[in-house]
């Protein structure tokens, strides 16, 4: 790996920031010329997902190429806000990095902080002072992004909630708010009550949410790995069914029972 000195960096971000410029100029690309942030915004979400697949595929090359269409679409979003006069990319990363020296004072000044968690609740006293001293505490939750995945949001929206002190005082609290969710769910399930099962699976989301944050993990990051584990050894079923000589298609309820427990056993 090459030590990147920051005038070559420098110069890298000055030639992507050229490189925008170029597309979206009169003889440049006919569909860069024609976007603008609406239409560019859904492809910076589209390449952050592709970045966290990379990370999860434990390839560093991959990653590489996704970080940098992810860089992509940000200065090129920073590009049309400078045509319009709102900002620009120097703005951008100006804004950026005096926000973190801001928020880490115990990094550039004097402050002593002795572990992450002192850390995670300075950085909400700095931010809260940053805020609108009129706005209520309850406004940092609605800034949550309401297009965050459900399961992230969750685990956002209750984040900032225990930040204010509005939170389970340990693991054995909010497991007991669990299975209570559990039963009222059941309760729910029995009675045939269609739109209390609905309200109730979502009480029990948000409350498994919290269980996971208490275990110092993250709910979006548990159901990605779940997903990715159905996937794999769904694969594995139906292959295993292929060497037994029958096809999924023609499989019988029981036989994919039966395949799907072997390659569990197997795992």
């Amino acid at each position: 790996m090459r030590n990147v000195d920051t005038d070559e960096l420098g110069r890298a971000m000055g030639d992507l920031l050229s490189l925008v410029r170029r597309l979206r100029a009169p003889n440049g690309c006919p569909w860069d010329a024609k976007q603008n942030s609406h239409t560019i915004k859904v492809y910076l979400i589209e390449e952050a997902y592709e970045v966290l697949d990379a990370i999860e595929n434990g390839s560093p090359d991959e990653t590489c190429g996704e970080l940098g269409d992810l860089l992509f679409q940000i200065v090129f979003l920073a590009a049309l806000a400078e045509e319009s006069g709102e900002f620009d990319f120097a703005e951008v990363v100006e804004k950026i990095t005096a926000k973190m020296i801001r928020r880490h004072p115990h990094v550039f000044s004097d402050v002593k902080m002795d572990s992450a968690d002192q850390v995670a609740a300075n950085w909400a006293r700095i931010k809260r002072e940053e805020a609108d001293e009129s706005e209520p505490v309850s406004a940092s939750l609605k800034n949550v992004p309401i297009g965050l995945p459900a399961l992230l949001r969750a685990h956002r929206l209750s984040e900032r909630a225990a930040k204010t002190g509005f939170d389970w005082a340990d693991r054995g609290g909010i497991w007991k708010k669990v299975l209570e969710e559990v039963e009222e769910l059941r309760t729910a399930v029995d009675s045939q009550d269609e739109r209390a099962v609905c309200e109730e699976m979502g009480d029990l989301f948000f409350s498994l949410v919290n269980l996971s944050r208490h275990w110092g993990t993250n709910a979006e990051d548990l159901l990605r790995s779940a997903n990715q584990k159905f996937l794999n050894r769904f694969e594995q079923m139906e292959n295993y069914l292929i060497q037994t000589g029958v096809s999924l298609e023609k499989a019988t309820t029981d036989q994919m029972n039966g395949a799907w427990e072997a390659v569990k056993k197997q795992a």
